[in-house]
């Protein structure tokens, strides 16, 4: 069977910070989500915020993942 690929969008970014926070098993983010795990691996790999002068303010935030994803995109459009 076909499955079309679909990104993550805001709102389950924001789930997804969530689960973060509650530091679930990523299995279980993923299934919550309806996503492969390999998916959320990434996403939160990629879209984590990281910042070398307050390291405390670094971390996975949905807004900052979504704005990270836009540049990025825009970056590689040909």
């Amino acid at each position: 069977m076909f499955r079309r690929y679909s990104q993550l969008n805001l709102a389950d970014r924001r789930r997804l910070f969530h689960f973060v926070e509650r530091k679930l098993p990523i299995k279980e983010m993923a299934r919550e989500l309806g996503r492969h795990q390999s998916t959320i691996y990434r996403e939160i790999r990629r879209n984590t915020f990281r910042d070398r002068e307050l390291p405390d303010y670094s971390g996975y935030f949905p807004t900052v993942a979504d704005d990270i994803r836009k540049e990025r995109r825009q970056r590689l459009r040909k």
